[in-house]
């Protein structure tokens, strides 16, 4: 059958750093007959470690090696031009651990659709990255469905890698890989800490980090439900007419990535937007699709909305 380049082209992604293991997994997963069934892959590697690929069954089934030694390589001309060369009809990337996940969404031809992402830590140097590097993991586990800590001994403690994931993403499965060859899979409860079944919820000034995130992952959960929060307020020209913003300043990793983290809101009473001021606002979430969001998303019909003092720390996080 010709190759055709308009066809979707799914991309399984590999991420992680310099000898988290990436090579050996990609290369044992090249070898299973329940993923390689004849396809013809694009394996693109963008860093390269110590182990290299066996690449002597390659031919046959029909793996095509590529690498991208310079970032300036990763741009969408070329990873066309290396698709059409290879006629691939799916690609496994092994990602750089130096660059940013966007960066290669930016990139990304048209026709290719993520279809997983994976990212491998080595557990007796993953502590040194999160503390040194921390702006590069977040990006990582912020995207990835699974994160596997490998080497992991008997003498390190889950719960604080636990902690470290779930402080950037709660749908993200974890498993750990002993050094013994034991494999298991994260099961620590980490409960909301407010009440997600209640009515009414009230979320307190520290756990709004937790909350928008929450809701932004899962909205339909509080779709209906009476809501009360403190926050700030913004408004553009570009608004329809009574929406607002409300929401507050989030601090995920660093200085560097504090955003406005924010819902649409609907308020029928005259109101003018300050940035210098804090209210607290009670309304209903309605999950409907709005403009502002380019889709579905949790809209909040505005009931009360008070002055009140600002929060302790006015930039949320997760800790």
């Amino acid at each position: 059958m010709p190759f055709r380049q308009q066809e979707p082209v799914p991309v399984y992604m590999f991420l992680g750093f310099l000898e988290a293991g990436k090579t050996r997994f990609i290369q044992e997963t090249l070898a299973d007959k329940r993923f390689v069934k004849g396809e013809r892959t694009l394996l693109l590697v963008c860093e390269e470690g110590i182990e290299e690929y066996d690449t002597s069954s390659f031919e046959k089934n029909n793996i095509f090696l590529r690498v991208l030694e310079d970032k300036e390589e990763m741009n969408e001309a070329n990873l066309m031009r290396l698709a059409v060369e290879t006629h691939a009809e799916r690609v496994v990337l092994e990602y750089n651990g130096m660059w940013l996940i966007n960066d290669f969404f930016q990139a990304m031809p048209e026709n290719w659709e993520v279809a997983q992402i994976m990212f491998f830590a080595d557990g007796s140097t993953f502590m040194n990255y999160n503390a040194n590097m921390r702006s590069l993991v977040v990006d990582k586990l912020n995207m990835c469905e699974l994160v596997v800590f490998n080497r992991f001994e008997k003498s390190m403690d889950p719960q604080e890698f636990h902690k470290i994931v779930r402080g950037v993403s709660r749908r993200t499965d974890i498993c750990y890989e002993y050094t013994d060859g034991e494999i298991a899979y994260d099961d620590i409860e980490d409960p909301l800490p407010f009440d997600v079944e209640a009515d009414h919820i009230v979320i307190e000034d520290q756990d709004y980090a937790l909350w928008y995130r929450d809701i932004m992952e899962e909205p339909e959960k509080y779709d209906g439900k009476l809501i009360t929060f403190k926050c700030m307020t913004a408004r553009n020209k570009k608004f329809p007419d009574n929406t607002y913003a409300v929401g507050r300043h989030i601090m995920t990793c660093c200085v560097e990535d504090i955003q406005f983290c924010w819902c649409v809101a609907q308020y029928e009473k005259p109101f003018e937007p300050t940035q210098d001021k804090w209210f607290r606002v009670t309304g209903k979430i309605r999950v409907q699709r709005h403009k502002l969001y380019k889709g579905a998303g949790p809209v909040i019909f505005v009931t009360e909305l008070t002055e009140t003092d600002p929060p302790e720390k006015k930039v949320a996080t997760f800790y």
